[in-house]
Protein backbone atom coordinates (compact mmCIF):
# COMPACT_ATOMS: atom_id res chain seq x y z
CA UNK A 1 0.00 0.00 0.00
CA UNK A 2 3.22 2.48 1.24
CA UNK A 3 4.19 2.16 -2.36
CA UNK A 4 1.07 2.56 -4.16
CA UNK A 5 0.78 6.14 -2.43
CA UNK A 6 4.29 6.90 -2.86
CA UNK A 7 3.94 6.30 -6.63
CA UNK A 8 0.68 8.02 -7.17
CA UNK A 9 1.86 11.20 -5.16
CA UNK A 10 4.77 10.97 -7.22
CA UNK A 11 3.88 9.98 -10.90
CA UNK A 12 0.34 10.57 -11.04
CA UNK A 13 -2.70 12.29 -12.21
CA UNK A 14 -4.55 14.72 -10.25
CA UNK A 15 -7.37 12.49 -9.17
CA UNK A 16 -4.52 9.66 -8.32
CA UNK A 17 -2.59 12.43 -6.34
CA UNK A 18 -5.72 13.45 -4.68
CA UNK A 19 -7.08 10.21 -3.72
CA UNK A 20 -3.36 9.04 -2.72
CA UNK A 21 -3.44 12.32 -0.66
CA UNK A 22 -6.58 11.40 1.12
CA UNK A 23 -5.88 8.09 2.07
CA UNK A 24 -2.55 9.78 4.84
CA UNK A 25 -5.05 10.43 7.21
CA UNK A 26 -5.91 6.35 7.60
CA UNK A 27 -2.66 5.22 8.03
CA UNK A 28 -0.55 4.76 11.44
CA UNK A 29 2.28 6.75 12.81
CA UNK A 30 4.94 4.43 11.52
CA UNK A 31 3.23 4.38 7.86
CA UNK A 32 3.75 7.82 7.92
CA UNK A 33 6.84 8.36 9.01
CA UNK A 34 8.12 5.66 6.42
CA UNK A 35 5.96 8.03 3.70
CA UNK A 36 7.82 11.06 4.90
CA UNK A 37 11.25 9.32 4.82
CA UNK A 38 10.28 8.20 0.80
CA UNK A 39 9.77 12.17 0.02
CA UNK A 40 6.15 12.25 0.04
CA UNK A 41 6.40 15.95 1.76
CA UNK A 42 7.38 17.46 -1.61
CA UNK A 43 4.45 16.16 -4.28
CA UNK A 44 2.36 17.57 -1.61
CA UNK A 45 3.79 20.98 -1.24
CA UNK A 46 3.74 20.72 -4.92
CA UNK A 47 0.31 20.66 -5.23
CA UNK A 48 -0.65 23.51 -2.64
CA UNK A 49 0.75 25.26 -5.43
CA UNK A 50 -2.11 24.48 -8.10
CA UNK A 51 -4.65 26.47 -8.48
CA UNK A 52 -7.10 23.16 -8.29
CA UNK A 53 -9.49 23.36 -4.74
CA UNK A 54 -9.38 19.83 -4.49
CA UNK A 55 -6.27 19.09 -5.13
CA UNK A 56 -5.03 22.13 -2.65
CA UNK A 57 -7.20 20.82 0.27
CA UNK A 58 -6.68 17.20 0.23
CA UNK A 59 -2.58 17.90 0.48
CA UNK A 60 -3.41 20.82 2.94
CA UNK A 61 -5.04 17.75 5.32
CA UNK A 62 -2.41 15.18 4.33
CA UNK A 63 0.59 17.79 5.59
CA UNK A 64 -1.60 18.21 8.86
CA UNK A 65 -2.05 14.42 9.29
CA UNK A 66 1.85 14.23 8.49
CA UNK A 67 2.93 16.96 10.77
CA UNK A 68 0.60 16.11 13.69
CA UNK A 69 1.84 14.85 17.19
CA UNK A 70 5.71 14.32 15.15
CA UNK A 71 8.12 17.45 15.59
CA UNK A 72 10.63 15.89 13.13
CA UNK A 73 7.57 15.91 10.52
CA UNK A 74 6.69 19.43 11.27
CA UNK A 75 10.36 20.92 10.44
CA UNK A 76 10.93 18.42 7.64
CA UNK A 77 7.83 20.83 6.46
CA UNK A 78 8.89 23.98 7.12
CA UNK A 79 12.08 23.02 5.90
CA UNK A 80 10.73 21.91 2.51
CA UNK A 81 9.49 25.35 1.80
CA UNK A 82 5.88 25.13 2.54
CA UNK A 83 5.89 28.28 4.79
CA UNK A 84 5.72 30.89 1.38
CA UNK A 85 3.02 28.80 -0.23
CA UNK A 86 0.86 28.60 2.80
CA UNK A 87 1.00 32.39 2.95
CA UNK A 88 -0.17 32.54 -0.57
CA UNK A 89 -3.29 30.45 0.38
CA UNK A 90 -4.50 32.44 3.32
CA UNK A 91 -4.84 35.87 1.32
CA UNK A 92 -6.90 33.44 -1.27
CA UNK A 93 -11.43 33.77 -1.43
CA UNK A 94 -11.84 30.76 0.06
CA UNK A 95 -12.84 31.19 3.69
CA UNK A 96 -12.60 26.86 4.26
CA UNK A 97 -8.84 27.22 2.59
CA UNK A 98 -7.64 29.64 4.73
CA UNK A 99 -9.29 27.93 7.61
CA UNK A 100 -7.41 25.26 7.16
CA UNK A 101 -3.92 27.08 6.22
CA UNK A 102 -4.16 28.63 9.56
CA UNK A 103 -4.83 25.48 11.03
CA UNK A 104 -1.40 24.32 9.26
CA UNK A 105 0.40 27.33 10.64
CA UNK A 106 -0.57 26.45 14.04
CA UNK A 107 0.21 23.07 13.97
CA UNK A 108 3.79 24.03 12.91
CA UNK A 109 4.23 26.86 15.12
CA UNK A 110 4.23 24.91 17.93
CA UNK A 111 7.64 23.52 17.09
CA UNK A 112 10.30 25.53 18.91
CA UNK A 113 12.43 24.52 15.90
CA UNK A 114 10.20 26.46 13.19
CA UNK A 115 9.05 29.58 15.17
CA UNK A 116 11.91 31.81 13.59
CA UNK A 117 11.94 30.27 10.56
CA UNK A 118 7.88 31.15 10.16
CA UNK A 119 8.20 34.81 11.58
CA UNK A 120 11.13 35.47 8.72
CA UNK A 121 8.91 34.64 5.90
CA UNK A 122 6.37 37.69 6.98
CA UNK A 123 3.79 35.08 8.87
CA UNK A 124 3.45 37.29 11.54
CA UNK A 125 1.72 40.23 9.47
CA UNK A 126 -1.01 38.28 7.34
CA UNK A 127 -1.89 36.61 10.59
CA UNK A 128 -2.61 39.73 11.96
CA UNK A 129 -4.95 40.86 8.83
CA UNK A 130 -7.06 37.63 9.45
CA UNK A 131 -7.76 38.88 12.97
CA UNK A 132 -8.52 42.40 11.23
CA UNK A 133 -10.75 41.12 8.59
CA UNK A 134 -8.29 42.29 5.70
CA UNK A 135 -8.03 38.77 3.88
CA UNK A 136 -10.98 36.32 2.73
CA UNK A 137 -13.65 37.31 0.26
CA UNK A 138 -16.09 40.36 1.31
CA UNK A 139 -18.89 38.14 1.37
CA UNK A 140 -17.69 35.24 3.52
CA UNK A 141 -14.63 36.78 5.67
CA UNK A 142 -13.06 34.94 7.70
CA UNK A 143 -14.38 32.12 10.36
CA UNK A 144 -14.36 32.07 13.97
CA UNK A 145 -11.78 29.01 13.92
CA UNK A 146 -9.44 31.05 11.67
CA UNK A 147 -9.16 33.67 14.24
CA UNK A 148 -9.09 31.51 17.03
CA UNK A 149 -6.08 29.56 15.11
CA UNK A 150 -4.53 32.54 14.07
CA UNK A 151 -4.26 33.85 17.70
CA UNK A 152 -2.89 30.61 18.79
CA UNK A 153 -0.43 30.56 16.00
CA UNK A 154 0.88 33.92 17.67
CA UNK A 155 1.02 32.31 21.28
CA UNK A 156 3.04 30.02 19.93
CA UNK A 157 5.23 32.59 18.20
CA UNK A 158 5.19 34.98 21.23
CA UNK A 159 6.61 32.19 23.22
CA UNK A 160 10.22 32.63 21.49
CA UNK A 161 11.03 36.11 23.12
CA UNK A 162 13.09 37.71 20.51
CA UNK A 163 9.77 37.33 18.38
CA UNK A 164 7.81 39.78 20.95
CA UNK A 165 8.91 43.38 19.36
CA UNK A 166 7.84 42.40 15.67
CA UNK A 167 4.27 40.72 17.07
CA UNK A 168 3.88 44.35 18.90
CA UNK A 169 5.07 46.18 15.97
CA UNK A 170 2.91 44.33 13.96
CA UNK A 171 -0.26 46.14 14.97
CA UNK A 172 -1.55 43.07 17.23
CA UNK A 173 -2.97 44.80 20.10
CA UNK A 174 -5.51 46.70 18.33
CA UNK A 175 -7.81 44.15 17.29
CA UNK A 176 -6.87 41.97 20.32
CA UNK A 177 -8.81 44.42 22.35
CA UNK A 178 -11.30 44.36 19.43
CA UNK A 179 -11.80 40.91 19.22
CA UNK A 180 -12.23 41.18 23.39
CA UNK A 181 -14.65 44.10 23.40
CA UNK A 182 -16.86 42.42 20.59
CA UNK A 183 -16.54 39.05 21.86
CA UNK A 184 -18.78 37.22 24.36
CA UNK A 185 -16.70 37.17 27.46
CA UNK A 186 -16.73 33.93 28.19
CA UNK A 187 -16.01 32.43 24.97
CA UNK A 188 -12.71 30.72 23.19
CA UNK A 189 -12.29 33.45 20.91
CA UNK A 190 -12.24 35.68 23.88
CA UNK A 191 -10.17 33.68 25.79
CA UNK A 192 -7.66 33.12 23.27
CA UNK A 193 -7.15 37.02 22.70
CA UNK A 194 -6.58 37.52 26.17
CA UNK A 195 -3.79 34.93 26.54
CA UNK A 196 -2.11 36.30 24.33
CA UNK A 197 -2.17 39.93 25.07
CA UNK A 198 -1.16 38.97 28.46
CA UNK A 199 1.26 37.14 27.22
CA UNK A 200 3.00 40.33 25.21
CA UNK A 201 2.50 42.36 27.68
CA UNK A 202 3.86 40.59 30.29
CA UNK A 203 7.06 40.69 27.84
CA UNK A 204 6.66 44.62 26.22
CA UNK A 205 6.57 47.31 28.00
CA UNK A 206 5.28 48.84 24.78
CA UNK A 207 2.58 46.67 24.65
CA UNK A 208 1.73 48.02 27.86
CA UNK A 209 1.67 51.04 26.67
CA UNK A 210 0.01 50.86 23.74
CA UNK A 211 -2.92 49.15 25.72
CA UNK A 212 -2.75 52.19 28.02
CA UNK A 213 -3.16 54.72 25.40
CA UNK A 214 -6.65 53.24 23.64
CA UNK A 215 -9.71 54.11 25.13
CA UNK A 216 -11.34 51.03 25.32
CA UNK A 217 -8.99 48.88 26.81
CA UNK A 218 -9.38 49.17 30.33
CA UNK A 219 -13.86 48.85 30.14
CA UNK A 220 -12.94 45.21 27.93
CA UNK A 221 -10.88 43.86 31.16
CA UNK A 222 -13.28 45.13 33.11
CA UNK A 223 -16.13 43.33 31.36
CA UNK A 224 -14.39 40.26 31.29
CA UNK A 225 -13.76 40.02 35.13
CA UNK A 226 -17.41 40.43 35.66
CA UNK A 227 -18.59 38.35 32.68
CA UNK A 228 -16.05 36.15 31.63
CA UNK A 229 -14.83 32.40 32.18
CA UNK A 230 -12.29 31.31 34.93
CA UNK A 231 -9.63 32.00 32.72
CA UNK A 232 -10.54 34.93 31.29
CA UNK A 233 -10.86 36.99 34.44
CA UNK A 234 -7.52 35.32 35.41
CA UNK A 235 -5.91 37.35 32.61
CA UNK A 236 -7.85 40.79 32.40
CA UNK A 237 -6.81 40.77 36.16
CA UNK A 238 -3.10 40.02 35.28
CA UNK A 239 -2.89 42.68 32.57
CA UNK A 240 -4.89 45.89 34.78
CA UNK A 241 -2.20 44.94 38.16
CA UNK A 242 0.69 45.47 35.47
CA UNK A 243 -0.98 48.62 34.43
CA UNK A 244 -1.65 49.59 37.60
CA UNK A 245 2.05 48.22 38.92
CA UNK A 246 3.59 50.21 35.70
CA UNK A 247 1.97 53.54 37.24
CA UNK A 248 -0.11 53.40 39.85
CA UNK A 249 -0.43 57.37 40.01
CA UNK A 250 -1.57 57.61 36.44
CA UNK A 251 -3.87 54.19 35.97
CA UNK A 252 -5.63 54.01 39.36
CA UNK A 253 -8.34 56.36 39.28
CA UNK A 254 -9.24 55.12 35.11
CA UNK A 255 -9.75 51.64 36.53
CA UNK A 256 -11.70 52.60 39.88
CA UNK A 257 -14.15 55.50 37.39
CA UNK A 258 -14.46 51.82 35.08
CA UNK A 259 -16.43 50.38 37.94
CA UNK A 260 -14.25 47.14 38.70
CA UNK A 261 -14.84 47.14 42.28
CA UNK A 262 -17.58 44.57 42.42
CA UNK A 263 -15.98 42.21 39.81
CA UNK A 264 -12.54 42.35 41.89
CA UNK A 265 -13.83 41.76 44.90
CA UNK A 266 -15.84 38.95 43.72
CA UNK A 267 -12.94 37.72 41.80
CA UNK A 268 -10.58 37.33 44.81
CA UNK A 269 -13.01 35.53 46.81
CA UNK A 270 -14.47 33.05 44.04
CA UNK A 271 -11.60 32.84 41.05
CA UNK A 272 -8.63 30.39 40.23
CA UNK A 273 -5.97 30.69 43.12
CA UNK A 274 -3.81 33.02 40.73
CA UNK A 275 -6.69 35.50 40.02
CA UNK A 276 -7.73 35.44 43.74
CA UNK A 277 -3.95 36.56 44.46
CA UNK A 278 -3.52 38.91 41.68
CA UNK A 279 -7.51 40.62 42.56
CA UNK A 280 -6.18 41.24 46.21
CA UNK A 281 -2.83 42.26 45.52
CA UNK A 282 -5.04 44.87 43.01
CA UNK A 283 -7.10 45.78 45.78
CA UNK A 284 -4.12 46.77 47.69
CA UNK A 285 -3.05 48.93 45.01
CA UNK A 286 -6.30 50.82 43.90
CA UNK A 287 -6.32 52.25 48.03
CA UNK A 288 -5.46 56.02 48.19
CA UNK A 289 -2.75 55.94 50.80
CA UNK A 290 0.73 56.57 51.30
CA UNK A 291 1.78 54.24 53.13
CA UNK A 292 1.04 51.07 50.68
CA UNK A 293 4.57 49.51 51.68
CA UNK A 294 3.34 48.99 55.46
CA UNK A 295 0.38 47.14 54.73
CA UNK A 296 2.01 44.08 56.09
CA UNK A 297 1.49 45.23 60.07
CA UNK A 298 -1.98 45.14 58.87
CA UNK A 299 -4.03 42.40 59.43
CA UNK A 300 -6.28 41.05 56.00
CA UNK A 301 -9.67 42.23 58.05
CA UNK A 302 -8.19 45.78 58.44
CA UNK A 303 -6.91 46.25 54.89
CA UNK A 304 -10.05 45.28 53.62
CA UNK A 305 -11.93 47.57 55.58
CA UNK A 306 -9.29 49.87 54.96
CA UNK A 307 -9.69 50.21 51.03
CA UNK A 308 -13.65 50.47 50.98
CA UNK A 309 -13.94 53.37 53.61
CA UNK A 310 -10.77 55.08 51.19
CA UNK A 311 -12.93 53.77 47.49
CA UNK A 312 -16.38 55.58 49.33
CA UNK A 313 -14.82 58.81 50.34
CA UNK A 314 -13.95 59.58 46.62
CA UNK A 315 -17.41 59.39 45.98
CA UNK A 316 -17.61 55.83 45.05
CA UNK A 317 -21.06 54.81 45.19
CA UNK A 318 -21.12 50.77 46.48
CA UNK A 319 -23.78 48.86 46.00
CA UNK A 320 -25.61 46.83 48.50
CA UNK A 321 -23.94 43.45 46.17
CA UNK A 322 -20.91 45.06 46.66
CA UNK A 323 -20.97 45.18 50.35
CA UNK A 324 -22.02 41.59 50.75
CA UNK A 325 -18.85 40.84 48.55
CA UNK A 326 -16.54 42.35 51.04
CA UNK A 327 -18.34 40.73 53.97
CA UNK A 328 -17.48 37.77 52.44
CA UNK A 329 -14.44 38.21 51.24
CA UNK A 330 -13.66 39.52 55.08
CA UNK A 331 -14.85 36.63 56.50
CA UNK A 332 -12.71 34.31 54.15
CA UNK A 333 -9.84 36.47 54.74
CA UNK A 334 -10.10 36.22 58.71
CA UNK A 335 -9.99 32.08 58.86
CA UNK A 336 -6.91 31.90 56.72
Amino acid sequence: MEDLLVDSVFNGDREAQIQAASQFGELSSRQKQKLVERGVIVPLVSMLRSQDYEAIEAALLSLLSLAFGSERNKIRIVKSGVVPVLLELIQCESEALIELTVAAMLILSSCAANKLAIASSGAIQLIVGILNGDLGNNNGGISIQAKIDAIATLHNLSTCHQLIPPIVSSGVIYPLLQIIHGSEKSSELAEKAIALLENIVSLSENALQEIAATGCAIRAFVEVIEEGSLQCKEHAVSILLMLCQSCRDRYRGSILREGVMPGLLQLSVDGTWRAKNMARELLLLLRDCSDYGSRSTQSKHELMEQIMQEIDSEGERVAETTLRLVEEMIAKLSTR
